[in-house]
């Protein structure tokens, strides 16, 4: 009898039921489930709909029931830096603020005041982003202390959904890793850190680590589902499940992208670099499965060419896009790191304004502003490539793409091209994948990350693209 095991992960702009199992010593993914996700403005801030995002967990659930494959486990996993408070009854006691609001302007000041950002990443080694948890708490504390001060409990967003399936309050390491209010020496909560910023000591609750069970669903999820199972947390941060799935050999010297709304460059490590030579680079350690670290730089990723689509080209596909883009010759090129590109009101005249400032030729059109974006995103991969050559003194021969852009074609000989390097591009649902294999180790399906990395390697499709000069 098939032992399966279900995935829920939810991205910025979707989300999807993965179930899984093992059929000949491979993995076999079964979508069934989808829906959409994205921030909606609600009194003057950008939210998440948690409550309308649960109804499609459970949604998704159901569906395992009709298909008569009840999973032996599920785990959620998400974006990260974004939480819930609740209060002592457990209930949620304002919306979930999505890290593009703006209310964290100028918070880094105010928590330099109190601790200096040279020290700050010395401290966490976690770089430094506008929208981190620890600005975010900054924005509460200065603008909404009554809210904060009602808190009983912050819980992270999958956590958070955890919590409503198993009814136990606790934070995930590699999530609870991109508060910015960790220590990557004992991986626990940095309370003196949290003490100085002012922050209520209480909220802060337990941390676990990938492939705990929590138990099994509270008997009014068993009731409206239709069955019962383990609740086993993943590497909830997507990032985190997305590279436990990178089909590296053991102990082989890789660099990978796991590439989505954002692209997330970086290498494995097994001690953290909080050097001050890596925080002026702007890298970053978040944890990662086997309290190992994600030693990568955020890059803006497709969430450019996501915003451009939906701007000027919504009837067309990705791969459409990326196809006109590869025919074009324009030479223009944008810093995807710039702060513009985080939010702005539209993505297309800010690409074009950041050429015309720069005295480039402005693009116009979805392939002109397409290959624009893509050829300046593989030129900030092969800079962060050269950044970690320097900081780790290893010379990497490979880049392995996992995620969404996977399928970029045109990236990702774009990629080649730019860094040199051979370029292993898949497996496409690595999040998903790299959430089962978590859960499936826990079950001991799987006996360790190794073997997980082999079996994924063996299940999934793997391109490879060599340089073209």
């Amino acid at each position: 009898m098939e032992k399966y095991y279900l995935a829920i992960d939810i991205g910025a702009s979707s989300g999807r039921h993965i179930l899984a199992h093992k059929a000949q010593g491979k993995m076999v993914l079964e979508e069934i489930h989808r829906f959409p996700n994205g921030m909606t403005e609600k009194d003057g801030r950008l939210v998440w709909d948690t409550d309308r995002l649960f109804a499609e967990i459970k949604a998704g659930m159901k569906k395992c029931a009709d298909l008569g494959k009840i999973p032996v486990s599920v785990g959620i996993d998400t974006w990260a830096v974004d939480f819930v408070l609740l209060d002592n009854e457990g209930k949620r006691i304002c919306d979930a603020v999505a890290y593009r609001d703006s209310r964290t302007e100028k918070m880094d000041e105010k928590v330099y005041e109190v601790i200096p950002e040279s020290e700050l990443y010395a401290r966490t080694g976690i770089q430094k982003q506008k929208f981190n948890t620890i600005y975010q708490l900054m924005a509460m504390k200065e603008q909404e202390p009554e809210i904060l001060n009602q808190a009983d409990c912050l819980l992270m967003i999958p956590d958070y959904f955890h919590y409503l399936l198993a009814g136990v309050k606790t934070v995930e390491y590699t999530n609870a890793s991109t508060t910015q209010l960790v220590s990557p020496e004992t991986k626990r909560w940095d309370m003196d850190l949290i003490k100085a910023l002012g922050y209520p000591e209480q909220i802060f609750p337990g941390i676990t680590t990938a492939g705990t069970c929590l138990g099994h669903l509270t008997e009014e999820i068993q009731n409206e589902i239709g069955y019962d199972c383990k609740v086993v947390i993943p590497g909830t941060h997507d990032t985190a499940s997305a590279v436990l799935a990178v089909p590296a050999g053991k102990d082989e010297e890789t660099l990978y992208i796991s590439s989505g709304t954002w692209s997330l460059m970086g290498t494995e490590l097994k001690e953290a670099d909080c050097s001050k030579k890596a925080g002026q680079c702007n890298f970053t350690n978040e944890g990662g499965y086997d309290y190992r670290f994600r030693f990568l730089k955020n890059i803006m990723g497709l969430w450019m060419i996501q915003s451009v689509k939906k701007e000027i080209a919504a009837e067309l596909s990705f791969g459409e896009i990326c196809d006109m883009a590869s025919k074009e010759t324009i030479s223009s090129r944008v810093n995807c790191n710039d702060d513009r590109f985080m939010a702005p009101e539209s993505m297309v005249r800010e690409v074009q304004k950041a050429c015309d400032e720069s005295g480039q030729q402005v693009p116009e059109g979805i392939a002109q502003v397409a290959s624009v974006i893509y050829n300046s995103l593989a030129d900030c991969y092969k800079e962060a490539a050269e950044e970690i050559e320097a900081l780790t003194g290893v010379r990497y021969n490979k880049i392995r793409i996992v995620g969404g852009g996977s399928n970029a074609v045109y990236l990702n000989q774009l990629t080649a091209n730019a860094s040199g390097k051979e370029v292993y591009a898949g497996p496409t649902e690595a999040t998903a994948i790299g959430n089962i294999a978590a859960q499936m180790i826990a079950a001991k399906e799987l006996e360790n990350l190794e073997a997980a990395r082999a079996c994924i390697g063996e299940s999934f499709e793997i391109k490879i693209y060599r340089p073209q000069r």
